[in-house]
């Protein structure tokens, strides 16, 4: 009974059983060995490839929140779906950003053992020949006349660009070569500096602002100090708006070529900017702007994104005093650029002294505008997108226009509120060519005085687009070496033949990456290291495989 004990203790005693540790911490090791897998990581890449189409598909809020509403109106089923789930902002996304992370973790796993493995790889020394080297793929001998070491010094010497080790055993000399370690630098060339364009990106996103402005020309420009000079603005994760690199610009001129359709070739602005010591000095320096030529300054770059007009109204006062305005209005045709907005003029000061009253007699004229007027009866339309007869079809409203009410309104439209509540007007609905003008009732005269170019400016500050730019030069540079280079390995075993004077010599290779010309380059590496002047013909027992 005893005995019988004792031995059950001993079996027990060499059983291994896990540690709780351990079977707590496997499910976290087994999901860090997948993760950080090359496979995953090609996955990842993959997924991260394709949640990046919606943003190519939809419109997205960061670059024009308007045309996402307009989305949103034209299909009120799936819209509010897409909304939910962050398809109109793809890029700031939760599951963009899951995707993006997990990458990231996946290539700093997966690649940090490679490197470690090729920098002791780099440092190891050629392994030994392999007993039977009739064995290998690529097999050779031949005979060569002189002694072991001195056809191994020739041997060694010819050798050039391999990394080369000789042994010796006695009367046998084993010379062991190996080249295209370059190869597996390339390929981690390659996946670092992928990894470096996903945090240059990520950097850019952190670090980096857009802004765009609507800028009349001949008017007096905008200053960058500020997101408050933009139209819309927006804001890296790290950007509070404080420290802006400030730059003023303001466009002289602009131009466009077209062809006979009317369709646009080309653009162009004549601006001139300020930036640096030019602000101290109020030095303006001239730059022609033109599409896909952005102007760079101080880590900025400032595009010609979209253009349009900006008609100019004045109004004459029954008291005789003059309000003139020039605004931008929104192209709704954008081969004809017919476009529609709004103008809302405050009574000069002084006119009306009780606000109440000077509130009820602002004016407003909304309407279409045509660059190259076209009139089917009183029906305004445009025929090309110059500006070769430049005409108004509006409407003329009294009252309180919202100027001072504290409430955002559109640039491009009236709120319509305002006239259904009868705190509008409409006073007159008219037709106007450059020039002419309409009386209203009280004596207020609304002239139109022709239209000028606008442009639509983008500043983006980016510190991670120098970067990006160089790792995806590097990432092509390695990607060609990975392919061009092929790891090849050779032995060369040298031993005394049975004549004097005479050796031996068994050559064996092996192609540690692709095959593929592998025994060309095998034979004619075979007769570049047996012609050195002395070399026997090959006997009978020669074997090629």
């Amino acid at each position: 009974m005893n005995t019988d004990t004792s031995r059950a203790d001993t079996n027990s005693g060499d059983t291994h059983s896990p540690s709780p540790m351990s079977r707590l911490f496997a499910p976290v090791r087994n999901t860090w060995r997948a993760l950080t897998s090359m496979g995953t990581a090609l996955v990842l890449l993959f997924l991260l490839a394709l949640a990046a189409v919606p943003g190519a598909l939809l419109p997205q809020r960061s670059l024009n929140a308007g045309k996402v509403d307009e989305y949103l109106g034209q299909h009120t089923t799936i819209g509010p779906w897409l909304d939910r789930f962050q398809f109109f902002d793809v890029f700031s996304s939760f599951w963009f950003t899951a995707i993006y992370v997990l990458l990231f973790i996946s290539l700093v796993g997966c690649l940090t053992p490679r490197m470690i493995e090729h920098a002791k790889s780099l440092r190891a020394v050629p392994v030994p020949a392999p007993r039977n080297l009739a064995r290998l793929p690529k097999h050779h001998t031949a005979q060569a006349e002189g002694t072991p070491d001195s056809v191994a010094e020739r041997m060694t010497a010819a050798l050039r660009g391999w990394r080369k080790t000789v042994r010796t055993d006695g009367d046998t000399t084993e010379i062991s070569a190996e080249k295209g370690y370059l190869r597996e630098f390339g390929n981690l060339v390659f996946h670092f500096s992928l990894l470096g364009i996903l945090v240059a990106v990520a950097a850019g996103k952190l670090f980096g602002y857009e802004g765009n402005v609507i800028v009349v020309a001949g008017g007096p420009g905008f200053c960058s100090a500020s997101p408050a000079a933009f139209d819309s603005f927006r804001a890296g994760n790290t950007v509070d708006g404080t420290s802006l690199n400030p730059m003023c610009i303001k466009v002289n001129d602009f131009q466009a070529q077209y062809l006979e359709s009317g369709q646009a070739i080309g653009f162009a602005a004549d601006i001139d900017y300020q930036y640096g010591q030019d602000l101290t000095s109020n030095t303006w320096q001239p730059y022609r702007l033109e599409v896909n030529h952005p102007l760079r300054v101080g880590g900025d770059r400032v595009y010609l994104q979209g253009r349009g007009f900006a008609p100019s109204f004045t109004v004459t006062f029954p008291d005789g005093q003059t309000r003139s305005q020039t605004i931008q209005w929104r192209p709704e045709d954008q081969t004809t650029f017919l476009s529609s907005g709004v103008v809302r003029i405050d009574p000069p000061a002084g006119m009306y002294p009780d606000a109440d009253e000077r509130r009820n007699h602002q004016i407003a004229i909304q309407g279409l505008f045509a660059p190259t007027a076209q009139f089917d009866g009183t029906l305004l339309s445009s025929s090309w997108p110059e500006l070769n007869d430049p005409a108004v079809a509006v409407d003329i409203y009294r009252g309180d226009a919202g100027l001072d009410s504290g409430r955002p309104q559109s640039i491009w439209d009236l709120d319509p509120r305002l006239i259904d509540q009868g705190r509008l007007t409409r006073e007159e609905r008219v037709n106007l060519r450059a020039g002419e003008d309409v009386r209203l009732a009280d004596g207020t005269v609304v002239r139109f005085d022709g239209a000028t170019p606008f442009v639509n400016l983008q500043v983006s500050h980016d510190p991670g687009q120098i970067w990006v730019l160089v790792f995806s030069l590097a990432m092509m540079g390695g990607l060609l070496v990975s392919l061009i280079i092929r790891r090849r390995r050779i032995w060369v075993r040298i031993a005394p033949a049975s004549a004097n004077g005479t050796v031996n010599v068994e050559l064996g290779g092996l192609a540690r990456s692709d095959n593929s010309g592998w025994g060309d380059e095998f034979e004619k590496l075979t007769e570049r290291l047996l012609d050195t002047g002395d070399t026997a013909a090959a006997p009978p027992r020669e074997k090629v495989r």
